[in-house]
Protein backbone atom coordinates (compact mmCIF):
# COMPACT_ATOMS: atom_id res chain seq x y z
CA UNK A 1 0.00 0.00 0.00
CA UNK A 2 1.33 3.22 -1.22
CA UNK A 3 1.92 5.92 1.22
CA UNK A 4 2.32 9.56 0.88
CA UNK A 5 2.78 12.92 3.10
CA UNK A 6 -0.06 14.49 1.08
CA UNK A 7 -3.60 13.31 -1.38
CA UNK A 8 -5.41 15.76 -3.51
CA UNK A 9 -8.81 14.40 -4.24
CA UNK A 10 -9.74 16.58 -7.71
CA UNK A 11 -7.55 18.06 -9.84
CA UNK A 12 -9.72 20.94 -11.07
CA UNK A 13 -8.03 24.61 -10.80
CA UNK A 14 -7.89 23.81 -6.99
CA UNK A 15 -7.18 20.43 -6.50
CA UNK A 16 -3.88 20.02 -9.32
CA UNK A 17 -2.58 23.80 -7.62
CA UNK A 18 -2.59 22.44 -4.42
CA UNK A 19 -0.75 18.94 -5.45
CA UNK A 20 2.05 21.01 -7.44
CA UNK A 21 2.71 23.04 -4.76
CA UNK A 22 3.12 20.73 -1.47
CA UNK A 23 5.38 18.90 -4.02
CA UNK A 24 7.17 21.99 -4.57
CA UNK A 25 7.50 21.69 -0.36
CA UNK A 26 8.83 18.55 -0.66
CA UNK A 27 5.89 16.32 0.68
CA UNK A 28 5.23 13.02 -1.52
CA UNK A 29 2.07 13.96 -3.51
CA UNK A 30 -0.57 12.19 -4.90
CA UNK A 31 -4.02 13.48 -7.02
CA UNK A 32 -6.58 11.25 -7.67
CA UNK A 33 -9.31 12.56 -10.39
CA UNK A 34 -11.74 10.11 -12.33
CA UNK A 35 -11.75 13.08 -15.21
CA UNK A 36 -11.50 11.37 -18.86
CA UNK A 37 -11.32 13.34 -22.21
CA UNK A 38 -14.46 14.15 -24.27
CA UNK A 39 -14.25 10.97 -26.14
CA UNK A 40 -14.54 8.94 -22.92
CA UNK A 41 -11.10 7.04 -23.50
CA UNK A 42 -7.98 8.75 -21.59
CA UNK A 43 -7.41 10.55 -18.41
CA UNK A 44 -8.09 14.06 -18.57
CA UNK A 45 -6.89 16.66 -15.43
CA UNK A 46 -8.28 20.00 -15.05
CA UNK A 47 -11.70 19.44 -13.31
CA UNK A 48 -14.80 21.22 -15.06
CA UNK A 49 -13.35 24.57 -15.48
CA UNK A 50 -10.29 23.42 -18.38
CA UNK A 51 -12.33 20.21 -19.26
CA UNK A 52 -16.59 21.65 -19.76
CA UNK A 53 -15.95 25.58 -18.25
CA UNK A 54 -13.86 28.54 -18.04
CA UNK A 55 -11.72 27.67 -20.71
CA UNK A 56 -14.03 25.95 -23.54
CA UNK A 57 -16.63 28.66 -23.07
CA UNK A 58 -14.11 31.44 -23.73
CA UNK A 59 -12.54 29.66 -26.82
CA UNK A 60 -16.42 29.40 -28.29
CA UNK A 61 -17.41 33.62 -26.93
CA UNK A 62 -14.06 34.21 -29.09
CA UNK A 63 -15.39 32.43 -32.36
CA UNK A 64 -18.91 33.39 -31.80
CA UNK A 65 -17.20 37.01 -31.81
CA UNK A 66 -14.60 36.79 -34.43
CA UNK A 67 -18.02 35.73 -36.87
CA UNK A 68 -19.95 38.48 -35.34
CA UNK A 69 -17.62 40.28 -36.09
CA UNK A 70 -17.09 39.45 -39.90
CA UNK A 71 -20.66 40.37 -40.18
CA UNK A 72 -21.28 43.75 -38.43
CA UNK A 73 -17.96 45.18 -38.02
CA UNK A 74 -15.65 44.36 -40.71
CA UNK A 75 -17.03 47.17 -43.32
CA UNK A 76 -16.24 50.12 -41.38
CA UNK A 77 -12.77 49.27 -41.22
CA UNK A 78 -12.84 49.15 -45.14
CA UNK A 79 -12.87 45.30 -45.44
CA UNK A 80 -14.98 43.88 -47.10
CA UNK A 81 -15.30 39.81 -46.42
CA UNK A 82 -18.42 38.96 -49.09
CA UNK A 83 -21.10 36.21 -48.14
CA UNK A 84 -19.57 34.86 -44.43
CA UNK A 85 -20.44 31.26 -43.56
CA UNK A 86 -20.05 29.84 -40.08
CA UNK A 87 -19.11 26.08 -39.46
CA UNK A 88 -19.96 25.25 -35.93
CA UNK A 89 -18.61 22.01 -35.98
CA UNK A 90 -15.06 23.78 -36.46
CA UNK A 91 -15.67 25.91 -33.79
CA UNK A 92 -16.01 23.08 -31.15
CA UNK A 93 -13.43 21.28 -33.13
CA UNK A 94 -10.88 24.22 -32.17
CA UNK A 95 -12.21 24.62 -28.63
CA UNK A 96 -11.11 20.77 -28.54
CA UNK A 97 -7.76 21.69 -29.55
CA UNK A 98 -7.11 24.39 -26.62
CA UNK A 99 -8.65 21.26 -23.76
CA UNK A 100 -6.50 18.88 -24.71
CA UNK A 101 -3.74 20.95 -24.88
CA UNK A 102 -3.94 22.34 -21.52
CA UNK A 103 -4.90 19.55 -19.69
CA UNK A 104 -1.94 18.03 -21.26
CA UNK A 105 -0.03 20.29 -19.45
CA UNK A 106 -1.47 19.53 -16.23
CA UNK A 107 -0.31 16.30 -17.17
CA UNK A 108 3.29 17.36 -17.47
CA UNK A 109 3.17 19.97 -14.88
CA UNK A 110 2.36 16.66 -12.42
CA UNK A 111 5.53 14.68 -14.06
CA UNK A 112 7.84 17.99 -13.76
CA UNK A 113 7.01 18.14 -9.72
CA UNK A 114 6.87 14.48 -9.50
CA UNK A 115 3.14 14.28 -8.43
CA UNK A 116 2.04 10.88 -8.83
CA UNK A 117 -1.13 10.82 -10.49
CA UNK A 118 -3.85 8.24 -9.66
CA UNK A 119 -6.92 8.15 -12.33
CA UNK A 120 -10.03 7.12 -10.73
CA UNK A 121 -12.60 8.16 -7.93
CA UNK A 122 -10.91 9.03 -4.44
CA UNK A 123 -13.51 8.01 -1.30
CA UNK A 124 -12.69 7.73 2.24
CA UNK A 125 -12.42 4.40 3.72
CA UNK A 126 -10.91 4.87 7.60
CA UNK A 127 -8.24 5.62 9.37
CA UNK A 128 -4.87 3.50 10.33
CA UNK A 129 -3.64 5.28 13.28
CA UNK A 130 -2.70 9.01 11.99
CA UNK A 131 -2.99 7.99 8.24
CA UNK A 132 -6.26 8.46 6.39
CA UNK A 133 -6.79 5.76 4.24
CA UNK A 134 -8.72 6.66 0.93
CA UNK A 135 -9.76 4.22 -1.75
CA UNK A 136 -9.12 4.83 -5.78
CA UNK A 137 -11.97 3.30 -8.00
CA UNK A 138 -10.64 3.08 -11.64
CA UNK A 139 -13.98 1.79 -13.43
CA UNK A 140 -13.79 -0.83 -10.79
CA UNK A 141 -9.92 -1.44 -10.25
CA UNK A 142 -9.71 -0.68 -6.85
CA UNK A 143 -6.42 0.14 -4.33
CA UNK A 144 -6.19 1.94 -0.78
CA UNK A 145 -3.67 4.38 -0.42
CA UNK A 146 -2.52 5.89 2.98
CA UNK A 147 -2.04 9.98 3.72
CA UNK A 148 -0.82 11.87 6.88
CA UNK A 149 -2.76 14.98 4.88
CA UNK A 150 -6.01 14.75 2.30
CA UNK A 151 -7.04 17.99 0.65
CA UNK A 152 -10.43 17.67 -0.39
CA UNK A 153 -11.04 19.67 -4.03
CA UNK A 154 -13.64 17.58 -5.48
CA UNK A 155 -15.75 20.83 -6.94
CA UNK A 156 -19.21 21.01 -8.05
CA UNK A 157 -21.52 19.58 -10.21
CA UNK A 158 -24.67 21.40 -12.19
CA UNK A 159 -27.43 21.93 -10.11
CA UNK A 160 -30.54 19.31 -11.64
CA UNK A 161 -33.83 20.69 -12.69
CA UNK A 162 -36.54 19.38 -10.95
CA UNK A 163 -39.35 18.95 -13.77
CA UNK A 164 -37.28 17.32 -16.37
CA UNK A 165 -33.46 15.13 -16.76
CA UNK A 166 -30.79 16.57 -18.62
CA UNK A 167 -29.60 14.75 -21.48
CA UNK A 168 -27.12 16.26 -23.31
CA UNK A 169 -29.21 15.74 -26.24
CA UNK A 170 -31.94 18.47 -26.19
CA UNK A 171 -31.57 19.35 -22.57
CA UNK A 172 -27.99 20.53 -21.90
CA UNK A 173 -26.12 21.49 -18.99
CA UNK A 174 -22.55 23.66 -19.69
CA UNK A 175 -20.92 20.60 -20.90
CA UNK A 176 -23.84 20.19 -23.92
CA UNK A 177 -23.78 23.92 -24.44
CA UNK A 178 -20.18 23.70 -25.18
CA UNK A 179 -20.38 20.85 -27.50
CA UNK A 180 -23.98 21.90 -30.25
CA UNK A 181 -21.83 21.15 -33.30
CA UNK A 182 -25.18 22.38 -35.31
CA UNK A 183 -26.37 25.91 -34.33
CA UNK A 184 -30.04 25.98 -33.01
CA UNK A 185 -32.55 28.27 -34.82
CA UNK A 186 -34.13 28.58 -30.82
CA UNK A 187 -32.32 28.49 -28.04
CA UNK A 188 -33.67 28.46 -24.30
CA UNK A 189 -31.71 29.18 -21.95
CA UNK A 190 -32.88 29.21 -17.93
CA UNK A 191 -31.08 30.73 -15.63
CA UNK A 192 -29.27 33.93 -16.30
CA UNK A 193 -25.78 33.43 -14.39
CA UNK A 194 -22.41 33.64 -15.74
CA UNK A 195 -22.87 30.57 -17.78
CA UNK A 196 -26.49 31.70 -18.90
CA UNK A 197 -25.75 35.06 -20.02
CA UNK A 198 -21.81 33.38 -21.52
CA UNK A 199 -23.51 30.24 -23.93
CA UNK A 200 -26.31 32.83 -24.73
CA UNK A 201 -24.12 35.25 -26.21
CA UNK A 202 -22.08 32.95 -28.27
CA UNK A 203 -25.26 30.92 -29.73
CA UNK A 204 -26.91 34.92 -30.38
CA UNK A 205 -23.92 35.62 -31.98
CA UNK A 206 -24.01 32.92 -34.49
CA UNK A 207 -27.67 32.97 -35.36
CA UNK A 208 -29.75 31.69 -32.70
CA UNK A 209 -32.92 33.32 -31.21
CA UNK A 210 -31.97 33.05 -27.70
CA UNK A 211 -34.64 33.48 -24.81
CA UNK A 212 -32.98 33.59 -21.47
CA UNK A 213 -35.95 32.71 -18.42
CA UNK A 214 -34.93 33.93 -14.67
CA UNK A 215 -36.23 33.33 -11.79
CA UNK A 216 -34.72 36.29 -10.07
CA UNK A 217 -36.63 39.82 -10.28
CA UNK A 218 -33.10 41.50 -10.18
CA UNK A 219 -30.64 41.04 -12.79
CA UNK A 220 -27.74 39.60 -11.70
CA UNK A 221 -28.16 40.48 -8.32
CA UNK A 222 -24.58 40.39 -7.12
CA UNK A 223 -23.40 42.79 -9.05
CA UNK A 224 -23.59 46.71 -8.88
CA UNK A 225 -26.73 47.60 -10.10
CA UNK A 226 -25.73 50.18 -12.03
CA UNK A 227 -23.08 48.48 -13.78
CA UNK A 228 -26.13 45.48 -14.38
CA UNK A 229 -28.62 48.13 -15.95
CA UNK A 230 -26.34 48.85 -18.13
CA UNK A 231 -25.50 45.39 -18.90
CA UNK A 232 -29.11 44.44 -19.23
CA UNK A 233 -29.96 47.58 -21.71
CA UNK A 234 -26.77 46.13 -24.46
CA UNK A 235 -27.86 42.60 -23.95
CA UNK A 236 -31.72 43.07 -24.73
CA UNK A 237 -32.35 46.27 -26.57
CA UNK A 238 -28.96 45.98 -28.91
CA UNK A 239 -27.82 42.51 -28.58
CA UNK A 240 -31.48 40.69 -29.47
CA UNK A 241 -31.25 38.27 -26.27
CA UNK A 242 -34.87 38.15 -24.80
CA UNK A 243 -34.08 37.90 -20.75
CA UNK A 244 -37.35 37.52 -18.89
CA UNK A 245 -37.16 38.19 -15.62
CA UNK A 246 -39.03 36.77 -12.25
CA UNK A 247 -40.66 34.02 -14.07
CA UNK A 248 -42.00 30.89 -12.27
CA UNK A 249 -40.71 27.37 -14.84
CA UNK A 250 -43.68 25.24 -14.73
CA UNK A 251 -43.73 21.62 -16.72
CA UNK A 252 -41.02 20.66 -18.82
CA UNK A 253 -40.75 17.87 -21.54
CA UNK A 254 -39.53 16.78 -24.97
CA UNK A 255 -42.07 16.93 -27.53
CA UNK A 256 -41.40 16.43 -31.71
CA UNK A 257 -40.37 19.58 -32.52
CA UNK A 258 -37.72 20.11 -29.03
CA UNK A 259 -38.29 21.19 -25.38
CA UNK A 260 -41.45 22.48 -24.66
CA UNK A 261 -41.33 24.75 -21.71
CA UNK A 262 -44.45 26.30 -19.72
CA UNK A 263 -43.45 29.39 -17.56
CA UNK A 264 -45.26 32.30 -15.70
CA UNK A 265 -44.15 35.63 -16.37
CA UNK A 266 -43.24 37.91 -13.83
CA UNK A 267 -46.68 39.76 -14.69
CA UNK A 268 -48.60 36.29 -14.22
CA UNK A 269 -48.97 35.83 -17.61
CA UNK A 270 -49.14 32.33 -18.48
CA UNK A 271 -46.64 31.39 -21.66
CA UNK A 272 -45.86 27.92 -23.62
CA UNK A 273 -42.15 28.20 -25.42
CA UNK A 274 -40.91 25.20 -27.22
CA UNK A 275 -36.84 25.28 -28.16
CA UNK A 276 -34.92 23.22 -30.10
CA UNK A 277 -32.93 23.26 -27.55
CA UNK A 278 -32.81 24.07 -23.57
CA UNK A 279 -29.68 24.90 -21.64
CA UNK A 280 -30.29 24.43 -17.89
CA UNK A 281 -27.59 26.36 -15.83
CA UNK A 282 -29.38 27.40 -12.26
CA UNK A 283 -26.42 27.50 -10.36
CA UNK A 284 -24.10 24.39 -8.95
CA UNK A 285 -23.59 22.63 -6.17
CA UNK A 286 -21.00 21.00 -4.12
CA UNK A 287 -19.61 17.22 -5.39
CA UNK A 288 -19.27 14.63 -2.29
CA UNK A 289 -20.87 12.47 -4.54
CA UNK A 290 -18.93 8.73 -3.36
CA UNK A 291 -16.83 10.56 -1.16
CA UNK A 292 -17.96 8.52 1.48
CA UNK A 293 -17.32 11.31 3.95
CA UNK A 294 -19.14 9.06 6.47
CA UNK A 295 -16.38 6.71 6.83
CA UNK A 296 -14.04 9.30 8.63
CA UNK A 297 -17.29 11.60 10.03
CA UNK A 298 -16.56 14.66 7.50
CA UNK A 299 -18.67 17.12 8.15
CA UNK A 300 -21.10 19.08 5.95
CA UNK A 301 -23.68 21.54 6.22
CA UNK A 302 -27.34 21.53 5.55
CA UNK A 303 -26.39 22.38 2.22
CA UNK A 304 -24.00 19.42 1.50
CA UNK A 305 -20.30 21.96 1.39
CA UNK A 306 -17.54 20.52 3.51
CA UNK A 307 -17.24 22.42 6.77
CA UNK A 308 -14.37 24.23 6.90
CA UNK A 309 -12.97 27.52 8.85
CA UNK A 310 -11.10 30.36 7.39
CA UNK A 311 -7.90 28.25 6.64
CA UNK A 312 -9.59 25.72 4.78
CA UNK A 313 -9.51 23.02 8.32
CA UNK A 314 -12.04 20.37 8.12
CA UNK A 315 -13.12 19.20 11.84
CA UNK A 316 -10.84 16.27 10.91
CA UNK A 317 -6.95 16.72 11.80
CA UNK A 318 -5.37 16.95 8.86
CA UNK A 319 -8.08 16.75 6.58
CA UNK A 320 -8.31 20.13 4.41
CA UNK A 321 -11.12 21.68 1.92
CA UNK A 322 -10.43 23.57 -0.79
CA UNK A 323 -12.65 25.19 -3.80
CA UNK A 324 -16.30 24.61 -4.66
CA UNK A 325 -16.65 21.89 -2.29
CA UNK A 326 -16.43 25.16 0.41
CA UNK A 327 -18.27 27.77 1.51
CA UNK A 328 -17.15 31.44 -0.62
CA UNK A 329 -17.54 31.77 -4.57
CA UNK A 330 -17.30 29.20 -6.85
CA UNK A 331 -14.48 30.53 -8.83
CA UNK A 332 -11.28 28.86 -10.82
CA UNK A 333 -9.31 31.49 -8.92
CA UNK A 334 -10.65 31.50 -5.73
CA UNK A 335 -9.50 27.37 -5.59
CA UNK A 336 -6.22 27.98 -6.78
CA UNK A 337 -5.11 30.30 -4.34
CA UNK A 338 -7.17 28.12 -1.67
CA UNK A 339 -4.86 25.42 -2.66
CA UNK A 340 -1.78 27.08 -2.46
CA UNK A 341 -2.42 28.44 0.75
CA UNK A 342 -3.37 25.16 1.69
CA UNK A 343 -0.42 23.49 1.05
CA UNK A 344 1.89 26.06 2.56
CA UNK A 345 -0.17 25.86 5.83
CA UNK A 346 0.59 21.85 5.50
CA UNK A 347 4.47 23.29 5.48
CA UNK A 348 4.02 25.45 8.57
CA UNK A 349 3.83 29.03 6.75
CA UNK A 350 0.90 31.47 7.46
CA UNK A 351 -0.24 32.20 4.04
CA UNK A 352 -2.92 35.13 3.52
CA UNK A 353 -6.41 34.77 1.40
CA UNK A 354 -8.53 37.96 1.66
CA UNK A 355 -12.29 36.89 0.20
CA UNK A 356 -12.72 40.11 0.07
CA UNK A 357 -10.51 41.23 -2.89
CA UNK A 358 -11.66 38.24 -4.98
CA UNK A 359 -12.56 39.56 -8.70
CA UNK A 360 -15.64 38.23 -10.77
CA UNK A 361 -15.87 38.43 -14.62
CA UNK A 362 -18.53 37.74 -16.98
CA UNK A 363 -16.93 37.17 -20.65
CA UNK A 364 -19.63 38.95 -22.59
CA UNK A 365 -19.15 41.29 -25.17
CA UNK A 366 -19.40 43.82 -23.53
CA UNK A 367 -17.23 42.00 -20.23
CA UNK A 368 -18.83 42.65 -16.90
CA UNK A 369 -16.24 42.47 -13.93
CA UNK A 370 -15.86 43.60 -10.32
CA UNK A 371 -14.10 43.01 -6.94
CA UNK A 372 -15.42 44.65 -3.73
CA UNK A 373 -18.33 46.61 -2.44
CA UNK A 374 -21.58 47.02 -4.39
CA UNK A 375 -23.21 50.55 -3.85
CA UNK A 376 -26.28 48.67 -2.89
CA UNK A 377 -23.90 46.52 -0.36
CA UNK A 378 -22.62 50.07 1.02
CA UNK A 379 -25.81 51.59 1.62
CA UNK A 380 -27.41 48.40 3.19
CA UNK A 381 -23.84 48.66 5.88
CA UNK A 382 -24.27 52.31 6.12
CA UNK A 383 -20.66 53.37 4.93
CA UNK A 384 -20.35 56.67 3.96
CA UNK A 385 -19.10 56.38 0.03
CA UNK A 386 -18.08 58.30 -3.07
CA UNK A 387 -17.96 57.18 -6.12
CA UNK A 388 -16.39 58.05 -9.40
CA UNK A 389 -17.23 57.16 -12.69
CA UNK A 390 -15.91 57.63 -16.53
CA UNK A 391 -16.86 55.64 -19.55
CA UNK A 392 -15.42 53.96 -22.56
CA UNK A 393 -17.53 56.28 -24.51
CA UNK A 394 -14.38 58.89 -25.51
CA UNK A 395 -11.63 56.46 -24.77
CA UNK A 396 -9.01 56.44 -27.86
CA UNK A 397 -7.97 52.89 -27.41
CA UNK A 398 -11.55 51.85 -27.24
CA UNK A 399 -13.05 53.62 -30.17
CA UNK A 400 -10.10 52.57 -32.50
CA UNK A 401 -11.34 49.19 -31.33
CA UNK A 402 -14.36 49.52 -32.09
CA UNK A 403 -15.93 48.68 -28.32
CA UNK A 404 -16.29 52.05 -27.19
CA UNK A 405 -18.80 51.14 -24.80
CA UNK A 406 -19.31 50.52 -20.74
CA UNK A 407 -18.89 52.25 -17.74
CA UNK A 408 -15.91 51.91 -14.71
CA UNK A 409 -17.29 52.88 -11.37
CA UNK A 410 -15.09 53.41 -8.52
CA UNK A 411 -16.22 53.74 -5.05
CA UNK A 412 -14.09 55.14 -1.94
CA UNK A 413 -14.42 55.86 1.90
CA UNK A 414 -15.83 59.03 2.07
CA UNK A 415 -13.29 59.74 4.87
CA UNK A 416 -10.29 58.10 4.24
CA UNK A 417 -10.83 57.28 0.14
CA UNK A 418 -9.63 53.72 0.89
CA UNK A 419 -10.95 52.31 -2.13
CA UNK A 420 -13.97 49.59 -1.23
CA UNK A 421 -15.17 48.68 -4.70
CA UNK A 422 -14.43 48.66 -8.68
CA UNK A 423 -17.05 47.64 -10.81
CA UNK A 424 -17.09 47.99 -14.54
CA UNK A 425 -18.50 46.89 -17.69
CA UNK A 426 -16.73 47.63 -21.11
CA UNK A 427 -13.68 46.16 -23.46
CA UNK A 428 -11.66 43.44 -22.02
CA UNK A 429 -12.14 44.63 -18.47
CA UNK A 430 -11.46 41.14 -17.28
CA UNK A 431 -7.73 42.21 -17.30
CA UNK A 432 -8.60 46.09 -16.04
CA UNK A 433 -10.56 44.79 -12.55
CA UNK A 434 -7.64 43.06 -11.62
CA UNK A 435 -6.00 46.84 -11.01
CA UNK A 436 -8.83 47.03 -8.28
CA UNK A 437 -7.95 44.09 -7.31
CA UNK A 438 -4.89 45.27 -6.25
CA UNK A 439 -5.53 48.67 -4.93
CA UNK A 440 -8.01 46.73 -2.47
CA UNK A 441 -5.23 44.05 -1.06
CA UNK A 442 -2.89 47.07 -1.00
CA UNK A 443 -5.18 49.38 0.70
CA UNK A 444 -4.96 51.86 -1.85
CA UNK A 445 -7.18 55.33 -2.17
CA UNK A 446 -8.53 56.61 -5.09
CA UNK A 447 -6.37 59.00 -5.13
CA UNK A 448 -3.24 56.59 -5.01
CA UNK A 449 -4.89 55.15 -8.50
CA UNK A 450 -5.53 58.66 -9.81
CA UNK A 451 -1.92 59.80 -9.56
CA UNK A 452 -0.04 56.74 -10.95
CA UNK A 453 0.28 57.08 -14.93
CA UNK A 454 -1.55 55.46 -16.88
CA UNK A 455 0.04 54.41 -20.52
CA UNK A 456 -2.02 56.93 -23.37
CA UNK A 457 -3.94 55.67 -25.39
CA UNK A 458 -4.80 52.46 -23.32
CA UNK A 459 -8.40 51.46 -21.90
CA UNK A 460 -7.21 51.60 -18.28
CA UNK A 461 -7.21 55.57 -18.71
CA UNK A 462 -10.73 54.86 -17.86
CA UNK A 463 -9.96 53.07 -14.31
CA UNK A 464 -7.66 56.17 -14.36
CA UNK A 465 -10.61 58.82 -15.12
CA UNK A 466 -13.03 56.97 -13.00
CA UNK A 467 -10.67 57.66 -9.99
CA UNK A 468 -10.32 61.05 -10.61
CA UNK A 469 -13.86 61.75 -10.75
CA UNK A 470 -14.19 60.32 -7.40
CA UNK A 471 -12.16 63.36 -6.24
CA UNK A 472 -14.25 65.70 -8.42
CA UNK A 473 -11.51 66.42 -10.76
CA UNK A 474 -12.19 64.41 -13.77
CA UNK A 475 -10.31 65.79 -16.76
CA UNK A 476 -13.00 64.38 -19.87
CA UNK A 477 -16.02 64.08 -18.08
Amino acid sequence: MSQFDVVVIGAGPGGYVAAIRAAQLGFKTACIDAGVNKAGDAPALGGTCLNVGCIPSKALLQSSEHFHAAQHDFAEHGISVGDVKFDAAKMVERKDGIVNKLTGGVAFLFKKNKVESLHGKGSFVGKNGDLYQIEVDNKGEKSVVEAKHVIVATGSVPRPLPQIAIDNVNVLDNEGALNLTAVPAKLGIIGSGVIGLEMGSVWNRVGSDVTILEAMPTFLAAADQQIAKEAFKYFTKEQGLNIELGVKIGDIKNVSGGVEVKFETAQGEAKTEVFDKLIVSIGRIPNTNGLNTEAVGLEKDERGFVKVDDECRTNLPNVWAIGDVVRGPMLAHKASDEGVAVAERIAGQKPHIDFNSIPFVIYTDPEIAWVGKTEEQLKAEGVEYKKGTSGFGANGRALALGKAKGTVKVLADAKTDRLLGVHMIGPIVSELVTEGVVGLEFRASSEDFARIIHAHPTLSEVVHEACLAADKRALHG
